[in-house]
């Protein structure tokens, strides 16, 4: 079987542009099928999926037997939440991984800007695999290594905060941060039982002779500022992390996304041993 995507004839002789872009929301091609896929899962166990998740989703209903039909003439983003909370429901009560990946499938052929996430119990935006599946094993190595504390849960979370169906920037953002201070914690301020990650900046500047990193640092130039600048940058970006009398700014999606990855990377040197702090 072919791994290369498939274009239409047209597309690839040139004759029109290529229709590669992810489609947002539900466009018309995906409507039925959608429809018909959070009809069959909401209607299974004699409706009480379907029952269950209109409750979630606030939907009024009376009977389960209806509850189904009601999911299922849902469109647009109303649509998307009935899928996302029927992925949830399963994976709470460990049902169907085939209808599951016939999600998955779906979406991805309709090119939808959508994917079911790889804990299978909700959506996502679909991002490039290769950028997805690099945070992925980050979290996966963190989870490994005892000293990291709970950076992989954080990591993981800031992920899902961010690239859910219903994204939240500043959990997104806050969680990142937990991640960098649970892994950096052992490396650079191992005695501060509440070390943060601006008393871990503190620290690193009264005394950075004594940090080391992997990457080959030229004679005369300071091995610890590149990570040194990577944590300040996180740090300083963070715009809702104190309230005061002016108004607070939460970060935006763009600001979270952006240092979710940033943070996947300092996570990644500070678990994996990069960074070393001498005794």
């Amino acid at each position: 079987m072919t791994t290369t995507p498939w274009r239409r004839l047209s597309a690839r002789l040139g004759a029109t542009d290529a229709d590669d872009d992810p489609y947002e929301g539900v466009p018309a091609h995906l409507l039925r099928p959608l429809q018909q896929w959070v009809y069959g899962l909401a209607a299974e166990s004699d409706g009480y999926i379907g029952k269950t998740v209109c409750l979630w989703l606030r939907i009024p209903t009376t009977e389960k037997r209806t509850a189904a039909m009601t999911l299922a003439q849902l469109d647009g983003a109303a649509l998307l939440d009935a899928a996302d909370a029927i992925l949830a429901f399963l994976n709470d009560v460990e049902m169907s991984p085939h209808s599951v990946d016939a999600l998955d499938v779906l979406l991805d052929d309709a090119g939808s800007a959508y994917r079911v996430n790889d804990d299978k119990n909700g959506l996502e935006i679909r991002i490039v695999a290769a950028v997805r599946d690099a945070v992925r094993q980050t979290v996966a190595d963190a989870s490994a290594v005892q000293s990291s504390g709970s950076a992989a849960d954080h990591l993981a979370a800031a992920w899902k905060a961010a690239y859910g169906l219903n994204p939240d920037p500043v959990r997104a953002y806050s969680e990142a941060i937990k991640a960098v201070e649970c892994a950096a914690h052992a490396t650079v301020q191992p005695n501060h039982g509440r070390a943060t990650l601006g008393a871990m900046l503190g620290e690193i500047g009264n005394a950075r002779p004594k940090f080391t990193v992997a990457l080959s640092t030229p004679a005369g130039k300071d091995p610890i500022a590149s990570v040194e600048a990577m944590m300040r940058a996180l740090w300083d970006g963070q715009t809702s992390r104190h309230g005061k009398q002016t108004t607070t700014v939460p970060e935006t999606l763009e600001a979270a996304r952006a240092g979710i990855h940033l943070a996947a990377a300092l996570v990644q040197w500070f678990s994996s041993g990069a960074v070393v702090r001498a005794p």
